[in-house]
Formats: structure tokens, sequence, C-alpha cells
């Protein structure tokens, strides 16, 4: 099993980061702020006018270290890496299967399956634990876990891939249809109306938005260090710059780990209304305290265990981006009949 490392977010701007023996040193202004043993990280990520030294650069290659580098707000610029990783071999059977559209459907039937199951969790805990307090909005949130039901059994017959994302982008903006009503703050300044992402035009879009990019970082690093390249997806199809096969790693993820973890921020009042800034184009931003409070949200909830149902196993939610990375391996190797994707429970 491999070992759950942290990763190292640096969100002030102006930052340097250089090797010193067997650390990362951070410095602000010349002045040193934090020294991290370098057997402790398993990734480091760098947010906006962030500087890292060669000498860095060249350990972290060595050590299987990832560095990679974001804007202020979270979109993905680049990733520095060492040598190709992995089994070219595998590689290869990865890009035949993608180019097969009976594999890449077998593929994506059972991701969208487990993202559509894992988003009726999100909604069926939220009635569980305060049902009392939703009034008429349960009845909303009753019909669209039974839409969703439908939805996945309509999966399980066999359709085409397109068919597949149409039932994905239906069951997705039911979902978000009634995800105001898992916001159970009584001030109104957390409103969400839809799905805004480029940019993101209020503060539960900033948050949802800026979690899915390092969820997504995440599953891109596992995949990487399992030898599969992460461009080339089932679901996704491929787009320049596009890591198609980490998101569709990633469906599985995006409600139980990012959408409760935005949902848990906000209704724990652990982000405040001031901690968001609106940009001359409208985008909603996060200031630089409120990305801390989620990051390091984000490295505690990593920590915890849950139940994996396929490999019967406790296991660190921060590993669960691996054995996914390592499940999706065997099935392209031809060691399982088909992939298993992750089920919450």
């Amino acid at each position: 099993m491999k070992k759950l490392l942290n990763t190292l977010y640096v969100t002030t701007q102006g930052s340097y980061l250089r090797k010193e023996g067997e650390t990362v040193v951070i410095e602000q202004e010349r002045e040193k702020v934090m020294q991290v043993p370098i057997h402790t990280i398993g990734t480091i990520v760098c947010f906006g006018n962030v500087l890292c030294s060669p000498y860095l650069f060249g350990i972290c290659g060595e050590r299987d270290i990832s560095i990679s580098f974001l804007t202020e707000y979270g979109r993905f610029l680049a990733s520095v890496n060492g040598p190709v990783r992995g089994n070219v071999l595998l590689r290869r059977e990865q890009y035949r299967q993608a180019d097969a559209q009976d594999v890449s459907a077998a593929v994506a039937r059972n991701i969208i399956i487990a993202k559509i199951a894992n988003s009726k969790v999100v909604l069926g805990r939220v009635m569980r634990d305060h049902g009392e307090k939703l009034g008429p909005k349960k009845k909303l949130l009753e019909v669209v876990i039974k839409n969703m039901a439908r939805m996945s059994e309509s999966l399980e017959a066999s359709i085409s891939l397109d068919d597949m994302r149409g039932v994905e982008g239906i069951a997705a903006s039911q979902y978000f249809g009634v995800f105001d009503h898992l916001i159970n703050r009584d001030d109104g300044e957390f409103i969400f109306h839809d799905r805004s992402r480029r940019p993101p035009l209020d503060k539960v879009n900033a948050m949802l938005s800026f979690t899915y990019t390092i969820l997504a970082h995440d599953v891109r690093s596992a995949l990487e260090t399992v030898g599969l390249d992460p461009s080339v997806g089932f679901l996704h199809r491929d787009r320049p710059g596009r890591p198609g096969l980490a998101l569709d790693l990633m469906e599985e993820f995006r409600s139980v780990v990012g959408d409760r973890l935005v949902l848990s921020l906000i209704n724990r009042g652990q982000v405040k209304p001031k901690g968001f800034e609106v940009s001359e184009s409208g985008a909603v931003l996060m200031d630089e305290g409120t990305r801390k409070t989620l990051l390091s949200e984000y490295q505690r909830r990593k920590q915890q265990e849950v139940y994996h149902p396929f490999i019967k196993e406790k296991v660190p939610i921060g590993i669960l981006f691996f054995i996914q990375a390592n499940l999706m391996a065997r099935y392209i190797r031809g060691d399982i009949d088909g992939y298993p994707p992750f089920f919450w429970r």
C-alpha cells in the first residue's frame, strides 16, 4: 500500500522555494518561514507568483515529487515531473483501448454509474442529517434521488458513449438544480443558482472550481505514479491540454470529496462572506485566507478513513486516488475483467 504523503501547498505571493540538504525551505522576503523534510512530501503545488530553485527541481525529479504551478486562483498552468514512469507497454495498451468505442463505453458506463450513485449519497446524507430543516425541499430531493436511480438503471442497457454523456449531463443538471438546498446557512451570503465555471459567478462556485482543481491534480498525480497517461481518457475524449483520464476518475470523487468539503466549510461557518473578491470581469474569487482554510481542511479530510468496497479495506481518502489508478491499470493490462469504480458508503 502506498504511503500517504503530504501535499505542500504554497499560496503566499512572492514565496521562494529552495533545497537545503534533505529539506524544502520556503522563504518570503529572503526570510526562512518554513522548512519541511523532503521525504514527507508527495507533491508540491504553487499558486501564483511562487518561484523554485533549479536544485529543488532536480531533487524533486529524483525523488518522484511533482511540482505543479497554478494561477493564484487555481487555474492549472503546468507541472514539472522527473523521468517518465511506468511501463511503456501499459501506456500503449491504454491508447489502443481508448480508441476502441466498445471498451471506452464499458469504462465510461461504470464511471458514470458510480458518479450518480455517489451524488445520491450526498443528497441522502443531507436528508438524513437535516431532514427536519428542509421542509418542502425534502420532497424535491426525494424526487431527484429517484430520477437519478432511474438514470443509473438506463445505463445498464447497451447505449452509445454519446448517450451516456447525455445521461450524465441530465443527472448533473438535476443534482446541481437542488444543490442550493444542501446549504443550511441563514445569512443568505452563500446562494447557489447554477454551476458557473469560467468564471465562477458566486462564492459557492468559486469554492467548487478551486476544489475540483486540486482534486484533479491529485488524481492526475496518482495516474502518473502507476504509469498511465492522464491525458488519454475513455469518457473524456482527447483534447490538447486536457487530462482526460484524470477527469474520468475524478468523476467518482467530485460529489463525495469535493462537494461535501465545500458544503461542510459553508455550513459550519469555516468560511466567511468577506473572504471573497469580485474582479472587474464579474468573477468571484477566494482571498488568500479562504484558500488556506480550504486547503487545510482538504488535507485533513484526506487523512480520514473510508471503506473501499472492492478491496474490502478501510483506507485514507487520500489513498483512494492511487487505488483507483491501480485498478484502472490492472483493467487495462487484463488482470481484471472490468474497471471497478469507487462507491461511497
